[in-house]
């Protein structure tokens, strides 16, 4: 008998124009002690199907038809309150966003220790042991002190590990990780991806993965659900299905998941620097004491090219790269731009793209108003001449000329990170600062986004300071790369070089945990 049997599960939202269907008839099983992926785009049905096992869709979720069978009991149509028996004790869930899904205002002891009293394991001295014992086995040091702090005391990878005690306190059967990884850096990654194998080895728990990451769910499962539009569009052992897909979709996720595709390297234009940083500092008032953010660092980005600065969170990548485009004052140390003048001409010069393209947008604006803002600001053309430059613009970012008159809410993601570049681009910059630009992108729409960026290079002899924690990513985009570790530089080199011959240990280590192909 299965573990988990999931037969026929249909799942719609009402709204206040009628129903959605989000997932339609998928069936699938788990097997004790076995990793299965899920694995598609965002609205591909995933995390409704994770939710949906758990017994967490919103008030407005409904299961229509299907079987949940869990040990051979359909648990499909029972009650909220009747699901607490399972959650925790039988099912366990790591949700996708560590720093969302803790209460603020409560230690992390107490949360992981709320789990254990609901279900009545034990008095408050054993539930105190309890927890100590468990923030030690996800590998947090100094379980007393972690138990006395609240979790914006925390790092994003020690929160995720809270998160995983309190999915294990009670030895679950099955762990359902929701994108466990997502918001954490490559590193951190596969640190929490191992601790999730070491747990799953030591007691014997089933995992299901739910990611829209390929290189992980490769290298980290049993068994691979694709899924699609809320069907599954194949399913099989992760081998097999890696060696030879059966659907044209599959093949399409696994030619546009960087880590999973190998491209040749980029061949660094023989250009003057356009970008040149020289011992660039920047600190920040902590208490009475300065922190260092950004220490010392220099590099060159030739002209035409794409330099990329990685390193993980709190690496001073972010910092750099708003000094370079003047959103941060250098402390010492300077930052020249060919070509830029004084702050107003600066910015048509030095244009920057951010990470979400969701909160990046002003959600009142329609993209017309949004793409032409630039064009207002600097009082470049008449009415018609901006339009004109506007409908130029969004096709030449290989979108439909019938989302100028939408609003940010009604695209996607990638259709909104379409939307920044085209922004980014209005005022015709020689050089475009890329901060995580691409990090919260699926796979196939982020593929898309770095064929956009390479052609628009390609085209218009545009410059880009790639900042990144995804070394696939960068391996894909990036002429030459500055690898920085606490706030230093501690390797620069072409592309080439970095990837095929590191030589300092961080860089060795970075390239160690991007995520391998198969098990």
């Amino acid at each position: 008998m299965s573990l988990l049997e999931v037969d026929d599960l249909t799942v719609s939202y009402r709204g206040p124009y009628g129903g959605r269907r989000a997932v339609e008839g998928i069936s699938f099983a788990l097997e004790p002690g076995e990793v299965v992926a899920v694995v598609g785009e965002s609205g591909s049905g995933k995390t409704t199907t994770a939710h949906a096992l758990i017994g967490l869709l919103p008030s407005n979720g409904t299961i229509d038809r299907g079987r949940i069978l869990l040990g051979g009991t359909d648990i499909a149509t029972w009650s909220s309150r009747r699901m607490e028996s399972v959650r925790g004790a039988r099912i366990g869930l790591i949700p996708q966003d560590p720093s969302n899904s803790l209460d603020p205002v409560k230690t992390v002891g107490a949360q992981i220790g709320e789990v254990l009293r609901i279900h009545r394991r034990g008095d408050r001295r054993t539930i105190a042991r309890r927890v100590l014992d468990l923030l030690a086995r996800v590998g947090l040091p100094d379980p007393e002190v972690r138990a006395r702090q609240y979790p914006h005391e925390l790092s994003g990878g020690m929160r995720q590990r809270v998160l995983i005690a309190i999915a294990i306190a009670l030895e679950p059967e099955l762990v359902i990780a929701d994108e466990p990884t997502s918001a954490l850096d490559v590193t951190v990654q596969r640190r929490i991806l191992d601790l999730v194998d070491d747990l799953r080895a030591e007691f014997g728990t089933a995992v299901l993965l739910v990611t829209h990451d390929l290189g992980v769910a490769a290298g980290r499962s049993d068994r691979l659900v694709v899924m699609r539009d809320g069907g599954v569009e194949e399913q099989g052992g992760t081998r097999e299905v890696l060696a030879a897909p059966a659907a044209a979709y599959t093949r399409r996720l696994l030619d546009d998941a960087p880590a999973l595709t190998a491209r040749e390297f980029r061949t660094p234009p023989d250009t003057e620097p356009v970008i040149v940083a020289r011992d660039l500092v920047k600190e920040f008032r902590v208490g009475r004491r300065p922190f260092r953010a950004v220490d010392g660092v220099s590099f060159e980005v030739r002209r035409g090219s794409t330099h990329a600065l990685v390193g993980e969170s709190g690496s001073g990548k972010t910092t750099t790269a708003r000094m370079v485009a003047r959103f941060a004052r250098p402390t010492r140390g300077t930052v020249t731009v060919a070509g830029a003048g004084a702050d107003r001409e600066f910015r048509r010069h030095v244009q920057l793209v951010y990470q979400d393209p969701y909160g990046s947008l002003d959600p009142r604006q329609s993209i017309a108003q949004i793409v032409e803002e630039p064009l207002r600001n600097f009082r470049l053309g008449d009415g018609d001449t901006r339009r004109a430059r506007v409908r130029e613009l969004v096709e030449r970012v290989a979108l439909p000329p019938d989302v100028l008159g939408r609003r940010p809410r009604e695209l996607s993601g990638g259709q909104r990170q379409r939307v920044a570049i085209a922004r980014a681009l209005a005022v015709g910059p020689e050089v475009v600062v890329l901060d995580e630009a691409v990090s919260a992108l699926d796979v196939t729409v982020q593929a898309q986004i770095l064929d956009l960026l390479e052609e628009l290079q390609r085209d218009l002899g545009l410059t880009y300071l790639f900042i990144s924690h995804d070394l696939a990513v960068v391996r894909q985009i990036s002429h030459t790369v500055s690898v920085m570790k606490k706030g230093r530089i501690v390797e620069f080199g072409t592309t080439q070089q970095v990837f095929t011959d590191p030589r300092h240990e961080y860089t060795r280590e970075l390239l160690a945990a991007i995520p391998e192909p198969v098990r």
